[in-house]
C-alpha cells in the first residue's frame, strides 16, 4: 500500500467552495483501479490549510491510472483553482508499525 500525502493551501473564505467542490469529486477517485481509500483533513492551526491522504495500491495506480484518467480532467475542473501555491505531493510507504514484521 502506497500512501499519497498532498498538503493543499485554500484562501480561507473559500473554505466552504472548496468543500462542497471536493465532496463532488470525492466519486470520481474513489472509482479508479487501484484505490483504496482517502480522507481530506483540515487543520485546526490555519485556515484554509487541509492534507489530502489517498491509499493507492502501487503509485502508478495514483500516477498513470488516475492522473492518465478522463476523470482526473473533472477532477482538475472541480479542485486545482482553489490552490494557492499548487501542492506538492508525495508518496510513502510503510517503514515501521504494528503490521509490520522487523526485517
Amino acid at each position: 500500500m502506497i500512501l499519497e500525502i498532498a498538503q493543499l493551501q485554500v484562501a480561507p473564505d473559500r473554505s466552504a467552495a472548496f468543500e462542497a467542490a471536493f465532496a463532488e469529486a470525492q466519486p470520481i477517485i474513489a472509482s479508479m483501479p487501484g484505490y483504496l481509500g482517502h480522507e481530506l483533513q483540515r487543520c485546526l492551526e490555519r485556515p484554509g490549510h487541509y492534507v489530502l491522504l489517498v491509499r493507492w495500491a502501487s503509485v502508478e495506480a495514483h500516477e498513470v491510472g488516475f492522473r492518465q484518467s478522463e476523470g482526473y480532467q473533472r477532477w482538475r475542473q472541480l479542485l486545482h483553482h482553489f490552490y494557492d501555491p499548487f501542492p506538492t505531493v508525495l508518496h510513502y510507504e510503510a517503514a515501521a508499525g504494528p503490521g509490520l514484521q522487523a526485517g
